[in-house]
């Protein structure tokens, strides 16, 4: 089945930690949408994320593009039960400047990068919702001065 990555925003990081001891986990990206958040499936925020950040601010792609910090659980477990990741404001303030005619040439861009492990090459999916989808929510953490933050669980 693979990894699941749920993209949401939360004021700070002890608000984002106490919505996970809530939901017991996760994932964040229920369909009650109680809270603003993407289900990204196969979007890892270090590699996937990480060459969208650096292809948007035309840089070298490096392993921790986004500055992702662990919040939980509190000590470092297997790759087995899911964990919250804060993202920099750095990578929320790139995504929410991305412009509608930016978004479409980085989707074009990022379907040419050969990820490492990947079985074609391409990643999956279609691309172009993808990035509109990460970018609204950017924008909307943005504005109300909130953080992105990742649930990633199996």
């Amino acid at each position: 089945m693979g990894v699941l990555f749920d993209y949401f925003r939360a004021v700070d990081d002890a608000t984002a930690v106490h919505l996970m001891d809530g939901l017991e986990g996760g994932p964040i990206a229920v369909p009650d949408g109680s809270v603003d958040a993407v289900d990204l499936r196969g979007i890892d925020p270090y590699v996937r994320l990480g060459q969208l950040l650096s292809l948007a601010r035309e840089v070298e792609w490096e392993w921790d593009t986004a500055r992702t910090g662990l919040l939980w659980p509190e000590e470092d477990q297997d790759d087995s039960v899911p964990f919250l990741l804060s993202l920099g404001d750095g990578a929320r303030d790139t995504l929410a400047g991305l412009t509608a005619e930016h978004m479409a040439d980085l989707s074009a861009q990022w379907a040419r990068i050969e990820e490492p492990g990947a079985a074609d090459g391409e990643p999956a999916g279609p691309i172009l919702p993808f990035i509109e989808e990460i970018a609204g929510l950017a924008r909307r953490a943005q504005a109300a001065g909130d953080h992105l933050y990742c649930w990633c669980g199996p």
